[in-house]
């Protein structure tokens, strides 16, 4: 069974994060060892939340492993809560990773225009940084155009986007999968660039006019699965969009859903046939 660790941290409430990667590369026959950053009550879109850094443990955790000779065949990182936290990710995946592992970066920071709360250009440089010893990177829009550098549009012409994802290509990211992607007006999905290859790929599903926390999170440990599965970047960014769509899909139509994530588990069965994994 292929091992990956993924760092990131863990909402004991609320599907997003550590919480929903680990089930979920579960699910697909991975094995998924979790390096928690943080542990929080809720996820934030919750109020009162409380929070607990874990940042000093990761060295000694990192290291435990290391004099155990753990390997592991991928690594990713979600959330991360500081620039310490993000430069000892950087130290971590390159002390740990072999010739032939993998590193997907989901560049966790920004959304809808803004920054989260507690980050901002100097934060997004450092993430550049981690972006540049990823094999993938998946960020959304908004994320994309502050590792770059460059004023955020929501209107942003398709073409502009790929130039987007070449100039960050240029900053040392192999496969770009940008996420919140539209060809039409009711579309959305994903567009992969490849940098050694020079080509793009773009998959999309009817867009859903709803938006849950952690999606994101489900969509970046989709897309990893499936990589681990076989199943090419592109291949896989395709069952990763459905799988988000199924998702919202799913949880709509229970009128007892909450909204503070979607029910990515009534979605499992779909996510495991659509990668070949089972039916």
């Amino acid at each position: 069974m292929k091992r990956i660790l993924t760092v990131q941290d863990i909402s004991c409430v609320g599907k997003c994060s550590g919480t929903v990667a680990v089930p979920v590369l579960s699910a697909l026959g991975v094995e998924a060892a979790l390096l928690p950053t943080a542990v929080l009550s809720t996820h934030t879109g919750f109020k009162g939340f409380t929070f607990r850094d874990l940042t000093d443990d990761i060295p000694s955790i990192g290291a435990h492993w290391k004099d155990l000779g753990l390997t592991f065949e991928a690594f990713y990182s979600g959330y991360l809560g500081s620039i310490r936290q993000v430069n000892m990710v950087r130290d971590l995946f390159t002390e740990l990773k072999r010739a032939e592992d993998l590193i997907l970066i989901d560049p966790v920071m920004a959304d809808y225009g803004k920054f989260y709360t507690g980050f901002g250009p100097e934060f997004a440089k450092e993430m550049c940084g981690l972006c540049a010893i990823a094999d993938v990177v998946v960020p959304n829009l908004t994320e994309a155009c502050f590792l770059d550098e460059t004023p955020f549009r929501a209107d942003m012409p398709l073409d502009d986007q790929k130039e987007l994802a070449k100039r960050l290509a240029a900053r040392g990211m192999k496969k770009i999968v940008l996420t919140g992607v539209q060809t039409g007006p009711d579309t959305i999905g994903a567009m992969l660039y490849d940098s050694d290859a020079g080509t793009f790929e773009i998959s999309q599903t009817g867009k859903i006019p709803a938006a849950f926390h952690g999606t994101g999170d489900l969509f970046a440990s989709a897309l990893l699965g499936g990589i681990m599965n076989g199943m090419s970047v592109a291949e896989s960014m395709d069952v990763a969009v459905g799988y988000i769509a199924e998702c919202m899909r799913i949880t709509l139509e229970d009128p007892d859903h909450v909204d503070y994530g979607v029910e990515f588990e009534k979605a499992t069965p779909w996510l495991l046939k659509r990668s070949g994994l089972f039916g």
